[in-house]
């Protein structure tokens, strides 16, 4: 179904001076993520003050290679947020991918790499501490990777070659 214009615009956008100046600075810069520069180009050809220019959105589309749904999209936003709300991302209510290892956890993971290796292995690998993990009930799953990850920000490494235990590294300061 194709998008239908209104005959009357719902959302009318009109910059004070000082939000023209500002859009057409960051355009003359270009030091910005193209999606935001595409925005104020946007807001500034949408603009029907005295100092805009008041284009259609079919000429805005054509001119820039968007899309309807998008100068709809920057025109509401900006009369409901306003110009900030625009200009930057909206953040992340929850992170992307939630941690495996919480504080507890991690000091739980860092303990038993510490640890004796058992009986049969001449040292930890993170192979091992991966089974190890879930089998004492440390954390549900976990991969080899993660295990890595999380003992490398701790600053805990594989030093001893001979004995290939994992050890806190020592800091000038200790």
């Amino acid at each position: 179904m194709a998008w239908k214009s209104p005959l009357v615009k719902r959302y009318v956008v009109r910059l004070e001076p000082d939000e023209r100046e500002r859009l057409a600075a960051m355009l003359r810069k270009g030091k910005q993520r193209a999606q935001i520069l595409t925005k104020a180009r946007i807001l500034l050809l949408t603009d029907v003050s005295e100092a805009g220019e008041g284009w259609s959105d079919g000429r805005i589309i054509e001119a820039l290679g968007t899309n309807q749904s998008t100068v709809h999209r920057v025109r509401k936003q900006l009369v409901e947020e306003g110009l900030d709300a625009v200009l930057s991302r909206k953040p992340r209510a929850t992170p992307a991918v939630a941690k495996i290892f919480d504080g507890v956890a991690e000091a739980r993971l860092i303990a038993l790499a510490c640890s004796q290796p058992p009986e049969g292995h001449a040292r930890w690998s993170l192979r091992l501490l991966e089974s190890k993990v879930v089998e004492f009930g440390i954390v549900e799953r976990a991969s080899d990777t993660t295990i890595q990850r999380t003992l490398k920000k701790t600053r805990s490494s594989r030093i001893a070659a001979n004995t290939g235990s994992f050890r806190l590294r020592r800091t000038a300061l200790s």
